[in-house]
């Protein structure tokens, strides 16, 4: 595995690599459990107590950042390549979405998935870090095209969630030869504040300064008690102030 360094702060380091190892993996489930529990309120169907686990996470390279004091992941994500996907009868966002229309365009596709962040590390250098990581796995597998479902929760009821998801598609919507379409519609709320402002999560915020867009409209996520929307990423139209800031930290010959 190859290791990168950053410095959050004058006292703490993080450490990133890409791995398959079972007991890397665990941990990664463990982080993801202690996270999307506490954020969406669910236990998430776990089979095993304190584990988000799936059948998803043995055909994935797993990205893993790393407090280098005391070795404990503080953020994760997975990402599945198109020619495995065959092996878990699709994409995960296939469960969620009908993406046959997407599908069809030409480009080899990959898609991240159970993307999560400790709320203690929630900082530039961190989020910097696991994209800088995922622009080197990107380049290395020549991907032209990221999916993924970014999640917003629904503990207020989904009202959120709707106003999220509705500024997502005034702003950053998708071209049509990439519209998708929920499998679980998001019930419609009418209930707004149109002068409170719209906050939206770190992360969704992260992926639309990459230049992502969304895809249609949000479903309804039951289990994870939350509304996810299709996130597509062009890597050919990843922003030159990102590009130079994520090739710089690839090492020459990863």
């Amino acid at each position: 595995m190859t290791a990168l360094t950053a410095r959050a702060d004058v006292s703490r380091r993080l450490n990133t690599c890409v791995t398959r190892d079972p007991v890397e993996v665990e941990r990664a489930q463990r982080l993801r459990y202690q996270v999307f529990s506490t954020e969406y309120g669910s236990d998430l169907g776990a089979a095993t107590p304190g584990l988000d686990a799936d059948p998803f996470d043995r055909w994935c390279d797993h990205l893993m950042v790393t407090d280098g004091v005391t070795g404990e992941p503080v953020a994760t994500t997975r990402i599945l390549r198109q020619d495995h996907s065959h092996e878990t009868g699709g994409f995960y966002s296939e469960n969620e979405f009908d993406l046959s229309r997407l599908l069809a365009r030409p480009g080899r596709v990959a898609e991240l998935g159970r993307t999560c962040v400790h709320p203690d590390y929630r900082n530039g250098a961190t989020i910097g870090l696991l994209w800088s990581t995922l622009a080197g796995w990107l380049t290395e597998h020549r991907v032209d095209r990221v999916i993924g479902c970014a999640s917003i929760s629904m503990q207020d009821g989904g009202l959120k969630a709707w106003r999220v998801a509705r500024h997502l598609q005034d702003r950053y919507l998708s071209s049509e030869d990439d519209r998708v379409w929920p499998k679980r519609e998001l019930p419609h709320l009418t209930r707004s504040n149109p002068e409170r402002p719209v906050e939206i999560p770190a992360l969704i915020r992260a992926y639309m300064r990459l230049g992502a867009r969304v895809c249609g409209e949000p479903c309804w996520d039951p289990e994870f008690r939350c509304a996810d929307v299709l996130v597509l990423l062009e890597v050919s139209d990843l922003s030159a102030r990102y590009s130079r800031h994520f090739m710089r930290r690839i090492p020459q010959g990863a």
